[in-house]
């Protein structure tokens, strides 16, 4: 089988992975307006990137919320759209090197599914991701890009913020430390600054999905979380999954380009991996 492109495909934004010979190649995002243009545009740079043209493609695997607005082939490339979940499924197990696991995507949103294999079942969504994130950002800090974001998190103190368990209580309770999370936001002071509130707005986010990934995975009867997306790229949220860690024994994992995971599971799914 010649080379097998996976493109995971968003509003605006587009990630490309290759498949060929049994390896994956490229790892190309790019932005545009629209998701055709994001694609086409994307597929070009993709294959500048690796050396190779149009004649080397056998078959181009989309998916992603933009997949559905492709109108054909790109290029007079063969192209298919492929279920977005089981991509989700396929490419988490396949970069963390795992046979099952509970895969989480987040993206604007985020999606959770359970992974055995090649056998992926959507457990449940969530509205809480990356739009989430900008949102809140954007209204409260006047900041909406990603890195801004992270940056300031990673400067912040949450105890100008959220409210934890050892600030409404002295008593020990099973299970829980006294810096755990009692209620988010539920402590912010006058004087928080900017980055203190965004670090805030990040923990909100993981802790929301952090336990609707335990739940799933407890649900599941599995004991490992891998997570995806984007925002697996910030370092104040990889520090709240390591918490939940800790609190929940369970384990959770980032693995390296976690946020081209559905790219990857799209390029695979067809073939004989994982």
């Amino acid at each position: 089988m010649g080379l097998i492109i996976g493109l995971d495909i968003g509003g605006t934004t587009t990630k490309i992975v290759g498949y060929d010979n049994g390896e994956l190649i490229g790892f190309v995002r790019v932005q545009a307006s629209d998701p055709f243009t994001s694609a086409s545009g994307g597929l070009g740079k993709f294959l500048n990137v690796i050396g190779k043209n149009l004649g080397h493609v056998e078959q181009i695997q989309a998916t992603g919320v933009g997949a559905s607005q492709l109108d054909g082939d790109i290029f007079d490339c063969r192209t298919v759209i492929v279920p977005e979940f089981d991509c989700v499924g396929l490419g988490g197990l396949y970069l963390a090197g795992l046979d099952e696991a509970i895969v989480v995507s987040m993206g604007t949103g985020t999606s959770i599914v359970a992974a055995r294999g090649r056998k992926v079942e959507h457990i449940i969504g969530s509205g809480v991701g990356g739009g989430t994130l900008q949102g809140l950002s954007e209204k409260m800090l006047n900041v909406e890009e990603f890195k801004t974001i992270s940056d300031l998190a990673d400067l912040g103190n949450l105890g100008m913020v959220d409210l934890t368990i050892g600030d409404i209580t002295t008593a020990q309770i099973p299970g829980l430390t006294p810096n755990a999370t009692a209620s988010n936001f539920g402590k912010l002071k006058d004087l928080a600054s900017d980055e203190d509130i965004a670090a805030g707005i990040v923990n909100l986010v993981f802790q929301s999905v952090g336990t609707a990934s335990v739940l799933a995975a407890r649900l599941q009867d599995l004991n490992t979380i891998v997570i995806t997306g984007n925002l697996a790229l910030i370092p104040l949220g990889k520090k709240v999954l390591k918490g939940f860690t800790k609190l929940y024994n369970l384990i959770f994992t980032i693995p390296e380009h976690a946020e081209f995971a559905t790219a990857v599971g799209a390029s695979l799914i067809n073939s004989q991996e994982p």
